[in-house]
């Protein structure tokens, strides 16, 4: 039904597409051509391909036992990183992309990781603070579905074909460099060159799909956050959060929010397949 699919970006909101897509994609058959995701959204375009969402929820569930602060003062004395939220990530993409899952992914569909590259000759730090802080701004003061400020700053967004990677390290560093949102999360690095979150050209990477819309094909983005308005794009059709998550997009503790962002993502699938089911049927009553 849906050749293309866009994940936005969101951080732990994007669990919520993970109980969309699971509870839409088989009931519809959806089986798109291209995907792509951006920051986190890009995770979970692919564990949900993969069918990999409970998998990946009990690992979050273990990660967030016990945890009563968002950062390591131990560690980052030592020398580490005051939030370990980036290692923990890290560490489950690799445990999670192996060899033969990386070889089902490439053979399941095409499937794009957006990515930001800064401005050149910008030095990482100044650039990732002066697009995560237009980013900021613009979605406070103008709550827009497709953020205009980064590429305004001079970032320009690059795709990464998964298919073009050789090795799940490859896979990895992509995801990584999509979501890297320092301090939270590292710099990234994609053949040779910075990189950073996707999110700060577009948050909701429908760009990436804009061929196959006008040549006719039918396309949804899946957003992390409810919007009053979205674009009005032929072919393109937008779903996401019924309500507000009340989750932190980088939080290592709040399972509860987390389970929250899943099941409302659940209910919001089945409400966005009875309104299919609505759509057809009044179709054919009003077919001659």
């Amino acid at each position: 039904m849906f050749v293309g699919l866009a994940y936005a970006g969101g951080g732990n909101r994007c669990y919520w597409q993970g109980g969309f897509y699971e509870t839409v994609a088989p009931r519809i058959g959806l089986k798109p051509r291209l995907v792509v995701g951006a920051s986190a959204g890009a995770f979970a375009m692919l564990y949900t391909a993969l069918g990999l969402g409970p998998t990946v929820r009990e690992l979050v569930r273990e990660a967030c036992i016990g945890r009563t602060s968002e950062v390591d003062w131990p560690a980052f004395r030592r020398g580490g990183r005051l939030f370990p939220v980036g290692e923990l990530y890290q560490s489950m993409l690799a445990a999670l992309f192996t060899e033969e899952r990386l070889t089902e992914l490439q053979a399941r569909a095409d499937f794009r990781v957006a990515i930001s590259r800064p401005p050149r000759f910008w030095p990482l730090p100044v650039a990732a603070a002066l697009g995560i802080g237009a980013y900021q701004l613009e979605k406070r003061l103008r709550r827009p579905v497709h953020p205009t400020a980064g590429r305004k700053l001079g970032f320009v967004p690059d795709l990464i074909r998964i298919a073009d990677c050789a090795t799940p390290a490859e896979l990895v560093a992509a995801l990584m460099a999509s979501a890297s949102v320092p301090p939270f999360m590292p710099g990234g690095l994609v053949a040779g060159r910075a990189a950073l979150d996707g999110g700060l050209v577009d948050s909701a990477p429908a760009w990436a799909l804009a061929e196959l819309e006008q040549q006719g094909e039918p396309t949804l983005v899946l957003l992390t956050r409810p919007f009053a308005q979205v674009p009005e794009v032929a072919n393109r059709t937008y779903t996401g959060p019924s309500e507000t998550i009340p989750v932190s997009q980088f939080t290592i503790r709040d399972w509860e929010g987390i389970r929250f962002a899943y099941e409302l993502g659940i209910r919001d699938g089945e409400a966005f397949l009875r309104a299919m089911e609505k759509r057809r049927t009044g179709q054919t009553a009003t077919a001659p």
